[in-house]
């Protein structure tokens, strides 16, 4: 009667132990491998496990240093489509897929809503950097609504100003503004945004070109708006 129960007591923690295992999934070792044929679905996109990239098709491989290759045509939609590679690195946080690359987009990040040895479910999430810079162009959206919030019938009330200084000197750009508006509100918002965008560019290592923008020489209306000439 000991021994049955003895032999119970083992079986019952020998099978625990099991589905432990099974249940246990190591998402670091899960998620490397080849994952192709993306489908693109609203926000997110399912992979299907692959032997190999292919030769004309998307897809990406994680390997076990940390580095990635990804097979893509790029932005172009155009037939006929050119894949190459892509080389990078990624770092497994949690849920979280960070990639960084040479290519454009440079660094981005992937949130896992799924992955099992066959699938590998993921949505598009927004970097540090991406929600600094989603920040910085709410900033300049505000500045050009209340530029444009005028109609523009006549060049004598509008005014330009320039905006961001380039690490080498001068402004990134210029943009007109009406003398209808609250100017120096206006002109504030300006000081602002350039404030932000150097804030930005330190924070985040950008480097600007060192091209001269030359001052527009004159405004002009045209369809109720108001348009630099240079």
């Amino acid at each position: 009667m000991h021994l049955k129960k003895l032999f119970l007591l083992i079986f019952s923690i020998l099978f625990i132990a099991c589905e432990s295992n099974e249940t246990d999934i190591n998402t670091d070792n899960l998620l490397l491998g080849v994952w192709v044929e993306p489908q693109y679905n609203g926000e997110t996109t399912t992979f299907k496990r692959g032997n190999s990239l292919p030769n004309k098709g998307n897809g990406i491989s994680f390997l076990s240093n940390g580095n990635l290759i990804e097979r893509t045509s790029g932005f172009c939609g155009t037939p006929p489509l050119t894949f190459f590679n892509i080389e990078g690195t990624f770092i497994l946080n949690d849920s979280l897929i960070t990639i960084k690359t040479n290519n454009y987009p440079s660094n981005y990040a992937w949130r896992i809503i799924s992955l099992s040895e066959s699938k590998l479910v993921v949505k598009r999430e927004l970097t540090a950097q991406e929600i600094d810079h989603r920040a910085l162009m709410d900033l300049f959206y505000e500045i050009e609504n209340l530029a444009y919030s005028v109609t523009c019938t006549n060049a004598t009330n509008w005014q330009f100003t320039p905006y961001v200084a380039k690490a080498c000197g001068g402004p990134q750009g210029y943009i007109v503004y009406s003398n209808q508006i609250d100017t120096q509100y206006f002109l504030n918002k300006i000081a602002a945004y350039t404030q932000a965008e150097k804030d930005y560019n330190f924070k985040w290592a950008i480097v600007s070109d060192c091209s001269i923008v030359n001052p527009p020489k004159s405004i002009e209306c045209k369809n109720g708006y108001p348009i630099l000439k240079y």
